[in-house]
């Protein structure tokens, strides 16, 4: 299959709402690729929080874990996030989005997003995560965000379980409308 032929599933919606996890298990599940957080690996490599200064390498830095993990997908490479993350991240937490960052999350929206619910405990994470209300707030913004856009989304909720098979269903959705040969109207 080629390259280009690979489906980009994103995972998104605010902290605390087992987006990682369900990339993990849909990619063990498909036998491919998923791009982790790329924050949170910045975040773990600086020690300390993202600032101002630091939007737009973290976008470059997710980019090209993308760009990298592609050729390693098979059928679809799972994204935990993307940059229509990043716009929703810059904006509530510096006000504003550098416009490149802006214009290519339009560019390179996914095939899919997989809007994890905000509906399991929150976890603290210190460093990495805010509170409860936070998450409500962020979630909302997602929400908006993604009907704005006009993307394609299926909301994720429950346990865990719950949530991976209505992914599954989704992205096996996805790769059979592709499957399907097109017809000449």
């Amino acid at each position: 299959m080629e390259k280009d032929a690979v489906k980009r599933v994103v995972l998104t919606g605010a902290e605390s709402t087992g987006k990682t996890t369900l990339a993990r298990r849909l990619a063990e599940h498909y036998g491919t690729v998923w791009t982790p957080e790329y924050v949170r690996l910045f975040v773990e490599a600086k020690g300390r929080l993202p600032e101002a200064s630091d939007v737009e390498a973290i976008a470059r830095g997710h980019l090209a874990a993308e760009v990298a993990l592609l050729p390693k997908a098979r059928r679809v490479l799972f994204l935990d996030t993307d940059l229509i993350s990043s716009c929703v991240y810059n904006v509530h937490y510096f006000g504003h989005c550098p416009a490149w960052i802006v214009e290519a999350s339009y560019a390179r929206h996914g095939d899919l997003y997989l809007l994890a619910a905000a509906d399991i405990p929150w976890t603290p994470d210190p460093g990495q995560r805010e509170s409860p209300a936070v998450r409500e707030l962020l979630q909302r913004r997602f929400e908006a965000e993604l009907a704005r856009r006009g993307v394609p989304v299926v909301t994720v909720g429950g346990p865990l379980e719950a949530r991976l098979r209505t992914a599954i269903a989704a992205v096996d959705r996805l790769l059979e409308d592709e499957a399907e040969p097109r017809r000449n109207a």
